[in-house]
């Protein structure tokens, strides 16, 4: 048995808070510190069982005993608050990452991940033999380390899933085949490791891969059944695969979310051992759907948890506040540890830096915030909470340009940050006022000014562009339907734009100078974001540049050619963003000022959020 706390665990989320030793930091200590109060247990990362099998540099390790006094403090931390601790062990087979130096690839088949990756080596007796070993000496660290429970990872397209796949393993010897030999190899691992330590043991499978011809749900719960006689303790049902269908593996913003609910349900109903459901948990309606509708045993919940460390607690009522919502975006905790940063948060700047408190202001000031975009309402919430006055000035709507992110038919999650940020400007005490703050307003009347006034639309220099639009085409006042749309830039906006355009039956086309269209979107929603563009006869331009517009006409030129594009109905522009700080000049000499967010530096919205923070701390 399990036998945790109450039915919350953290399931195993990479942080890249590591040195490079796959030694425990200081880092990794404050992150899990933060998220334990709560939840029966906490996963730790996933350990590398082999310093030639890392998926990321930064990565933790269980490959050798000098990694047991650290992972003992962190353990102990852990207990402290009464949650168990979980060692999620995973060999990645062909998925170790091609980048790595000394790096080296095994799996079930001699072929790559059909998206990139190195080229594995066919495992042969001998391959077996170690990876078992593998496995059991790191369950053993785990147990001289303290932990409570060991985890095998089973499902997302990793080595042992290798063999599950019939996608992936094209062996024909036993251990290839038919279902009876592709679970040969993964169940020798899971008896040597049964064997090996007297901890409970937890399976996590994909329920499904999402592929044609890969694993499915009715041979899962067939694998299931075998593990419920297997002293398996529970089965923790994801879905997906790195190698192939990463949006399902990260459960991001663009797929439904509760397929993976009815994954854990149907199996649950097959089998005697509890069952964890995981994948987009996280609101409160979403842990009562899951616990009362699909009966889970237990909740996996994960990036709810990245963005609030007391979402659990809040969720029943031990901690006070509004729950800060994960938007399922991977904005800041894939593409931050991708970046080699470590994990952050889009909606939470204060990840990765928990051991930094925010502390109450020595001398409390009165302070102007002007501008309500993301940077200021962050600026004015920390400035608050450390004691500060703070009166907001935004003469239109709260969260800016950000209004428009959720516009598009794949970002609907990001409409939860505004309301976040306002009922956190409501409960704080901020004053916000309606108003366009003039130097009347505020020289005389403050301690200090933070400039927040964002930016605005960069709109080149083109003969006969008279009429346009930005991103305030996707109001559903100016939504266009059954027409030629050309959107000049294909950035982020760009792209964007066009994904919102397409469900009305537009035609679209997209010129680019460069070669990259989405080069600075989230590779996920980049990747899913182009794919629906083609599959809907988008027409990309790249190399382009816009010369003259002649009614509905479009004269360009092309790798130095020149060309035209005709019956063009809408023109779009969204080539890139300018800082707008009318105040700062007028300002100057006359009364401190600071400048955030876009009106400082053209960035993202994480971008936005983490100045707002920084400046609402340092002040």
């Amino acid at each position: 048995m399990l036998a945790l706390k109450n039915m919350f665990l953290f399931p195993p989320i990479k942080t890249g808070y590591g040195d490079g030793s796959g030694m425990v930091t200081d880092r990794h200590l404050a992150f899990y510190k933060a998220r334990c109060r709560h939840v029966g247990a906490i996963t730790v990362e996933p350990f590398y069982l082999d310093k030639g099998l890392r998926e990321i540099p930064t990565q933790l390790g269980l490959d050798s005993d000098d990694k047991v006094e650290g992972l003992k403090k962190l353990t102990a931390s852990i207990h402290a608050s009464g949650a168990k601790v979980i060692a999620h062990l995973n060999h990645p087979g062909r998925m170790a990452n091609p980048n790595i130096p000394g790096n080296y690839f095994i799996s079930s088949t001699d072929k790559p991940c059909e998206n990139g990756g190195a080229m594995p080596k066919q495992m042969d007796r001998n391959d077996m033999e170690n990876v078992v070993r593998l496995f059991t000496d790191a369950a053993l660290r785990a147990k001289k380390a303290n932990f409570d429970i060991i985890e095998l990872q089973f499902g997302h397209g990793y080595l042992l899933a290798q063999f599950l796949s019939p996608l992936v393993n094209d062996r024909t010897d036993e251990y290839g085949g038919d279902f009876d030999n592709r679970t040969r190899f993964p169940l020798q691992v899971l008896r040597a490791v049964d064997e090996t330590v007297d901890l409970p043991v937890i399976v996590r499978i994909s329920g499904d891969e999402m592929l044609p011809q890969g694993i499915k749900l009715p041979e899962m719960i067939t694998f299931s059944k075998i593990l419920d006689k297997q002293n398996v303790q529970a089965v923790h049902v994801s879905a997906g695969s790195v190698c192939s269908t990463p949006p399902w593996y990260f459960q991001h913003m663009f797929i439904p979310k509760g397929k993976t609910w009815k994954m854990a349900r149907k199996i649950k109903k097959e089998i005697s051992i509890p069952v964890i459901a995981v994948g987009q948990i996280n609101t409160p309606e979403d842990i009562e759907t899951v616990s009362n509708e699909y009966g889970a045993d237990y909740i996996a919940v994960g990036r709810a948890l990245v963005a609030d460390p007391d979402f659990i607690g809040k969720y029943m009522a031990e901690v006070p506040g509004t729950i800060r919502p994960c938007l399922a975006c991977s904005e800041g905790c894939l593409g931050g540890v991708r970046s080699g940063k470590g994990l952050q948060c889009l909606v939470n700047p204060h990840i990765g830096e928990e051991k930094e408190s925010v502390h109450a202001a020595s001398q409390p000031k009165r302070y102007a915030v002007v501008g309500g975009g993301l940077a200021g309402m962050e600026a004015s919430i920390i400035l608050r909470e450390r004691g500060h006055t703070v009166d907001l000035y935004e003469k239109d709507q709260l969260g800016g340009q950000f209004n428009f992110a959720p516009l598009t038919p794949n970002k609907r999650s990001l409409a939860k940050l505004v309301p976040y940020l306002k009922e956190r400007l409501n409960e704080t005490g901020v004053k916000v006022i309606s108003k366009e703050a003039a130097e009347t307003d505020l020289v005389g009347h403050y301690d200090g000014v933070i400039l927040a006034t964002g930016s605005k639309a960069s709109v080149p220099a083109i003969a006969g562009l008279d009429t346009y639009y930005w991103a305030e085409i996707l109001l559903e006042e100016n939504l266009p339907e059954n027409k030629h749309v050309l959107i000049i830039g294909g950035g982020l906006i760009g792209v964007d734009i066009a994904t919102g355009l397409i469900p009305r039956n537009n035609r679209i086309t997209i010129v680019k100078r460069t070669i990259d269209f989405g080069e600075d979107m989230e590779m996920i929603a980049k990747n899913l974001s182009l794919k629906m563009m083609k599959e809907k006869k988008t027409v990309f331009s790249d190399h382009t540049y816009i010369k003259k517009i002649e009614g509905r006409t479009v004269h360009a030129e092309r790798n130095g050619e020149p060309i035209q594009f005709d019956d063009v109905d809408i023109i779009v522009v969204s080539t890139g963003m300018k800082s707008y700080n009318p105040l700062e000049d007028t300002l100057e000499g006359k009364i401190p000022v600071y400048v955030v967010g876009d009106a400082a530096t053209i960035g993202n919205a994480q971008d936005a959020i983490r100045d707002g923070h920084r400046i609402g701390k340092e002040l």
